[in-house]
């Protein structure tokens, strides 16, 4: 007589499944967390020119971000082919840039405006009458603190 019996059938319990939901939650949280939402959406051909010497921006919640450029290919139907003006999601003109910066201005803490810079982001190929005339409307509202937003690279690179 033997006090130990052998199993009859080696199978395999089954695997538990009840901390599946906890898993699947706690990766739904983490990436909703973790996942940036896009700001713009560019409407404009955006190829940024090259610059040797550059720094970066510290705090980007600070920076108002003016684009400028063609209008990209599904754009050029309704807005042409001449450089046009991106502020936030829509094409303005040169006048619409005090209104922006002063909108800004007003969606941030006054402690705060101080320290707001403009980021001129402008296409490579892009006249520099019209980079002109936005700087001059700029000046108008007192916002002098300008960044034009480049690649790292060697500045000859532009030279074709």
């Amino acid at each position: 007589m033997s006090k130990f019996k052998k199993k009859k059938g080696g199978e395999l319990p089954a695997i538990s499944t009840a901390s599946l939901p906890d898993i699947v939650f706690m990766l739904l949280f983490f990436f909703m967390v973790a996942t940036v939402m896009r700001q713009n959406t560019l409407m404009i051909e955006n190829k940024l020119p090259f610059a040797d010497q550059i720094e970066k921006l510290d705090k980007k919640d600070l920076v108002m971000y003016i684009y400028a450029g063609k209008p990209s290919s599904r754009y050029q139907s309704s807005a042409g082919t001449q450089a046009r003006i991106q502020l936030n999601d829509k094409f303005a003109e040169v006048a619409d840039v005090k209104a922006f910066i002063l909108a800004e201005r007003e969606s941030k803490r006054e402690e705060l405006i101080p320290f707001l810079t403009t980021a001129l982001k402008v296409d490579g190929d892009t006249n520099m009458g019209l980079v002109g005339d936005i700087k001059k409307e700029l000046r108008e509202v007192n916002a002098l603190k300008i960044n034009y937003t480049t690649r790292t690279g060697d500045a000859n690179q532009n030279v074709q």
